[in-house]
């Protein structure tokens, strides 16, 4: 409890601090918050100027996400069943607010029944006015305004709780699913559904709570109706008429049954399409490289085409419920009407005024009836999704004892077996088994070696006991953890908070771990040193910056015990020899340190060597002891590195220090990304989303329009509906009319008559609600395509700045608004339009004096609506954006969870998120409160406009009205306030909803890279024939405004032949091979392939020519076989050729299900090294002419380098082969050597020839590899 007050009190310091401005509702007087007063002032400051986040006030503690959640956890654990239900548990934590907010909705029942039951006695009074009928005429006109003042009140604030409620509900149930997120078992997987559970699941769940009191406010205006009815009508007419509403919505229901099925199936769809596209834009770098973006992009939309079949069933399932809502009100009519007729019952025109304005009030719960079965079903569906994460079992969690004071063990590992638990038994897991009892004692260092796969992060991972133990008495760890993962975590924000990590800074420790970790210069190169902001994933940073800043990270905790998952094989051999030695050896010489490495030559100054082969430690001991056991694993990976050092000859006898050559130039290795940062300039860092300003512009209604036919069917769409409530206003006009004409119309002549009208209305309800749906979902498919194509053809920048939760919230939200929802939104409007116009022509047509009282009203409600807009549009535009970053920090916080529970940072994150949802939650409860404000107004003015319509009635003479038209007109005008608020408010929303289409079209637009193919410039099919490569003063820089990286380049690579590119990190080797690939285009000069520019060709010709392994390996979701294969071009034979090669072969066919084995999302399921290989076995499979390893073999060990480089050697004696390597080992035995320092090439030759001339810098950077190496 302590905990949740701290927390409380930190986030309410926070938006105070923030935001200077107190709860204006908790303050408001009962009459401010009646009329919405209190909104007053935030509508001033929207009219006056744009709003910002921090001119948003607070909002009631009630709805803030820590209370609220406090709440749904205990409401869960009040819940002692076997398996406590997360529906109940939501129910019970807001049982008082629904309580208070069925007041409400009970009054809104009552007094919207009220118009209905006195209207008889009004139309009554003015067909027979006498001395006291204009009293009597004025009373009731006063009574009926009250009533519907009233009622226009209840239902605001009916609403408005409902929106309270459920802002409540989307706090607990996000601040539930991140702390579960948290603490749920490690499985070996990613949560792909996760966006679905925030943005889908969520929000399902909320729209039911919001809705709920609809489920008793149904059958209660049901039997509000039958009540009038038979007062009116009779027993049986009425009777008919409720059973035909009973029948209609019997009818409904299998067809809402129906949609909520293909709504299941649509989720489905949308939870595979939403986690490829995420998949998809975590490897766009790769896709680009291998120009494999048409075929995952026709992936996408094959995987679209899927949903889209599911989603054009459903929206014609829906057609069929909107022509039922459309047509019953025609349908029971002629039923109730026309079984009276037959039964010759005697009606006034009050008696029938009042049973159509009854019926109409049918409409809403006929209406209501499907949505909100459909509702519950969805709910149901989320909820039963959400339990099922939720019911997972929890980690294990890790108690931090305190570290002994003597020399005690700090780690006890006993014998045992680990294995990843997943439910999807189609996915391979790595397993450990630990067959003796271990102690490491305070202080010692660990070194674990092993070749690929052989199990070494999962041993970590089973220490730190992300790994599940299945037997045996498990891993106890004395005092605090830290962990370095392999494949670094880095989260967006400052490069100072990733060091930090929600410590205190002390200013000494952290100068020492800067430095201790090699990163003083490459802080001093950036304009904002290490407050400089880093994208997402630390995509902005090189492999090495972004594998030190975790290492300071894990340093600058002060932990007990550290572990580190190779921590080495991102830097050069300089800056490795830096890292052990100042922080292995230095800071951390007085911790408690396992690491992994594939570096032997750290392995001597290690305390305890634990060799692994398979998943077992098959050697552990001292280095001295294990390194002259002749038979054991630790002397064949010690053979293999002697074997690649021993290429290293030298033509001096003397070596040359590592210091000398430092002294020489005159510099400290730094892993600096020049390629990127230069100068003091700043690196590219992920943007915050843009937020539009001002009203959506008219082009992007035009574009929305248009997308589907070009717009040539709206006309027909607004015919349609004319003739539709033109027939449906005639229908009750005939029945008023004819039922007066005693004698003069048949009862067949009425019946039949009244049959035609509305099998016609009904006609046009069924044509215009098939158009429509025709006009959705082809809208829906062009916008979703434009945008996808866009994404997919915008630069690598556009990767580099935009975060993949940006694209996400487009690709899910977003595309689910347009849908399903806007074109719908627009339609409503349009048609709740031509049905107001309708209803004032009417009530002019009574009484001229109306026109202009309307038109006062609605020149005032339209400067309302301009009034109300200039702050909702803002406020709409800010609930988009904020949804962002919670989805953004769930994404993050589930790839980085095995480091955030190995630092205990659970709180801090959590914390992070409650402030976020609190962010989100502060705009949607000021979103839906202002909506209110102006419904409570033009409610108001409509109501007293229809108020003087009656006073009008009243006091004219019976002789000046038509007493049938008259009625109708009251009829109808009883429902004015409503339909007003329902044009005003779709108004409103369309505009809200319509940012969903802004947005959409703001990434259908994105600047695209060079033309994939250039017709009249197509290489050759046989090109590149030989592979000679020529660079020609070649010059290139990121932006205009920032320095050159590549300083007039001038070298040629011979065609065939094998080529090595060295150079400390930022001297332009990575720029150089983005250059060849064009994902950045020179500022000057050329580069020619078989004499051909490069710059001359498309994108998708030239790339497809390269192949290339970055060092990120990246995989797929899917099997070997088509992450291998992804193109399909290979048979069987051929992919297991290539496996072999690559030693992967073996490894492969232990799983039975051979090439069809699978690869978990970005191949969790396999280790780094076994990831890299299957890299390096797609593109010898692929065979092409221009081949390119940059750091192919990084995290591999020594062994398994040197048997791929003679594979690579042998497979590629017909290929030019470009290899950029921090061992000198992969590029010692190239044909031809680059050295590149700060963009410039100092030396271009053989190597041998280089390293005879021991002045040469070469030389010098291969004697300092062998003195760190040995």
């Amino acid at each position: 409890m302590e905990y949740k007050k701290e927390l409380e009190r930190h986030l309410l310091n926070k938006d105070v601090d923030a935001l200077k401005v107190d709860d204006p509702f908790t303050k408001a007087s009962f009459w401010s918050k009646i009329t919405f007063r209190w909104l007053n002032p935030l509508f001033s400051k929207g009219y006056r100027e744009k709003l910002k986040a921090s001119d948003i006030p607070t909002f009631p503690r009630s709805a803030m996400a820590v209370k609220g959640y406090s709440l749904l956890e205990e409401s869960l654990e009040k819940d002692k069943t076997e398996t406590p239900s997360i529906g109940n548990a939501i129910f019970r934590s807001v049982l008082g607010s629904l309580a208070l907010n069925a007041m409400f909705a009970g009054v809104y029942a009552m007094a919207s029944y009220t118009g209905p039951f006195l209207i008889a006695n009004f139309i009554q009074l003015l067909t027979s006015k006498d001395d006291d009928s204009s009293l009597h005429g004025f009373v009731l006109a006063s009574v009926i305004f009250v009533a519907k003042t009233a009622e226009s009140l209840s239902q605001r604030h009916w609403y408005f709780g409902a929106h309270q409620i459920g802002i409540k509900i989307r706090a607990d149930i996000l601040a539930l699913l991140h702390k579960k997120l948290l603490r749920v078992k490690s499985d070996g997987e990613r949560n792909g559904k996760i966006i679905n559970y925030v943005n889908t699941d969520t929000e399902k769940v909320v729209e039911f709570i919001q809705r709920f009191q609809e489920v008793w406010l149904l059958p209660v205006q049901v039997m509000l109706s039958l009540f009038i009815l038979i007062k009116h009508l009779g027993w049986i007419p009425s009777i008919l008429a409720v059973l035909s509403t009973v029948l209609i919505m019997a009818s409904n229901t299998p067809l809402s049954n129906f949609q909520n099925r293909l709504h299941s199936r649509i989720m489905e769809a949308k939870d595979c399409r939403i986690k490829a596209t995420s998949e998809t834009l975590k490897g766009m770098k790769i896709l680009k490289l291998h120009a494999w973006e048409p075929t995952f992009l026709d992936k996408l939309l094959l995987l679209r085409e899927t949903e889209r079949g599911w989603l054009v069933k459903f929206l014609y399932a829906k057609s069929a419920l909107v022509f039922l809502y459309w047509t019953s009100p025609v349908l029971i009519s002629l039923m109730t009407f026309g079984v009276s007729a037959i039964l010759d019952r005697k009606l006034s025109s009050g008696s029938i005024f009042s049973a159509l304005a009854t019926l109409q009030m049918l409409h809403e719960p006929i209406y209501n009836m499907p949505e909100l079965i459909s509702a519950v079903a969805h709910a149901k569906i989320s909820i039963t999704r959400l339990q099922e994460f939720l019911r997972e079992e929890n980690q294990e969690l890790s108690k931090v004892n305190s570290l002994p004071q003597q020399n005690h063990s700090v780690i006890n590992i006993t014998t045992g077996e680990y294995a990843w638990e997943t439910s999807n038994t189609n996915i391979l897991q790595p397993t450990v088994t630990i067959r003796e009892d271990i102690r490491i004692m305070k202080r010692n260092k660990v070194a674990i070696c092993g070749s690929v796969g052989s199990g070494k992060s999962s041993f970590i991972f089973s220490i730190i006991r992300e790994i599940p133990r299945i037997s045996g008495s498990g891993i106890e760890v004395v005092g605090s953890r830290a962990y370095v993962s392999q494949t670094p975590w880095i989260q967006s924000g400052t490069i100072k908070d990733n060091i930090l990590f929600g410590n205190n800074m002390k200013k000494a420790f952290y100068k020492n771990v800067i430095e201790a970790c090699a990163l003083q210069e490459d802080l001093e190169r950036l304009v904002h040193k290490d407050l400089t902001v880093v994208g997402e994933r630390g995509i902005t940073l090189s492999g090495g910056q972004k594998q030190r800043i975790q290492l300071a990270r894990a340093i600058y905790s002060d932990a007990d015990v550290y572990l580190l998952d190779d921590p080495f094989s991102a830097v050069d051999a300089h800056t490795k020899a830096h890292l052990f030695k100042h922080c292995l050896m230095g800071l951390l010489s007085d911790k408690t340190v396992i690491y992994v490495t594939h570096q032997l030559e750290f392995l001597a100054a290690s305390d305890l060597v634990l060799v692994m082969k398979d998943g077992n430690i098959v050697q552990s001991g001292a280095y001295k002891d294990l390194a002259v056991e002749t038979q054991g694993e630790l002397r064949r990976l010690m053979v293999a590195h002697c074997e690649s050092l021993r290429q290293l000859s030298s033509t001096e006898g003397n070596s040359i220090t590592s210091e000398s050559y430092l002294e020489n130039q005159n510099q400290e290795s730094r892993e600096t990304n020049k390629e990127q940062v230069s100068n003091g300039q700043s690196v590219p860092v992920a943007k915050k989303e843009v937020r539009g300003s001002g009203r959506v512009s008219w082009k992007v209604y035009s574009s929305f329009i248009t997308a589907a036919y070009k717009g040539a069917f709206v006309p027909v769409l607004l015919l349609f509906h004319i003739f539709f409530q033109a027939l449906q206003m005639g229908s009750n006009y005939w029945i008023a009319w004819a039922t007066e004409q005693e004698g003069r119309v048949s009862k067949r002549q009425f019946i039949v008559i009244f049959a035609l009208i509305s099998g016609a209305s009904s006609l046009f309800v069924l044509a215009r609600a098939l158009l429509l749906t025709a006009i959705t979902i082809k809208t829906a498919q062009r916008l979703f395509t434009g945008m996808i194509t866009s994404i997919f053809q915008a630069p690598m920048s556009f990767f580099d700045t935009t975060s993949s939760s940006q694209i996400l919230d487009r690709s899910s939200t977003d595309q689910a608004t347009v849908d399903t929802d806007i074109s719908y939104r627009v339609a409503g409007l349009v048609f709740a339009l031509i049905q107001l116009i309708s209803v004032i022509a009417l009530l002019s047509n009574v009484a001229w004096p109306v026109f202009l009282l309307f038109l006062a009203s609605f020149t005032i409600s339209v400067w309302y609506q301009v009034y109300y807009l200039e702050t909702a549009r803002e406020l709409a535009r800010m609930a988009g954006i904020q949804k962002a970053p919670i989805l953004h920090h769930f994404s993050e916080s589930v790839s980085g969870v095995v480091t955030i529970r190995c630092f205990s940072q659970e709180e801090k994150f959590y914390t992070t998120n409650v402030n976020l949802i609190n962010d989100f939650s502060r705009i949607a409860f000021f979103n839906s409160a202002t909506m209110e404000w102006l419904c409570v107004r033009i409610n108001f003015l409509f109501n007293l406009g229809f108020f003087a319509v009656l006073v009008i009635l009243v006091s004219t003479s019976s002789s000046v009205t038509n007493p049938s038209l008259a009625g109708l007109a009251v009829t109808y005008g009883l429902n004015i306030n409503v339909l007003q608020a329902w044009v005003i408010w779709n108004v409103c929303n369309v505009e809200n909803k319509m940012i969903s289409v802004e947005r959409i079209l703001q990434f259908s637009r994105i600047p695209s890279e060079a033309t994939p193919v250039i017709e009249d410039k197509r290489p050759r099919p046989e090109w590149p024939e030989i592979g000679c490569i020529e660079f020609r003063i070649l010059e290139v820089r990121y932006r205009p405004d920032l320095p050159l990286v590549l300083k007039g380049i001038t070298c040629t690579f011979p065609g065939e032949k094998k080529i090595g590119i060295v150079g400390r990190t930022g001297s332009g080797k990575s720029t150089l091979i983005q250059a060849l690939f064009r994902l950045v285009d020179p500022s000057q000069g050329q580069i020619l392939i078989d004499g051909l520019d490069i710059s001359t060709i498309g994108l998708q010709d030239l790339r497809s020519k390269l192949s290339i392994i970055p060092q990120d390996p990246t995989l797929f979701q899917g099997t070997i076989r088509n992450n291998v294969d992804p193109l399909e071009q290979h048979n069987d034979m051929e992919i297991w050729e290539v496996l072999r090669k690559c030693h992967l072969g073996n490894t492969v066919k232990q799983d039975q299900r051979g090439l069809e084995a699978p690869v978990a999302e970005e191949g969790q399921n396999w280790s780094l090294g076994q990831r890299q290989l299957i890299c390096l076995a797609r593109i010898l499979l692929h065979k092409r002419k221009v081949l390119v390893l940059d750091e192919a073999t990084a995290s591999i060990d020594m062994d398994t380098d040197n048997i791929i480089q003679k594979t690579v050697s042998n497979e590629t004696k017909q290929c030019t082969v470009i290899t950029i390597a921090h061992r000198i080992t992969s590029v010692i035995n190239s044909d031809l050597v680059l050295l590149l320092d700060d963009g410039n090439a100092v030396e271009c030759a053989a190597p041998s020839q280089l390293m005879r001339d021991s002045s040469s810098a070469f030389s010098k950077l291969v004697k300092e590899f062998r003195g760190n190496s040995s």
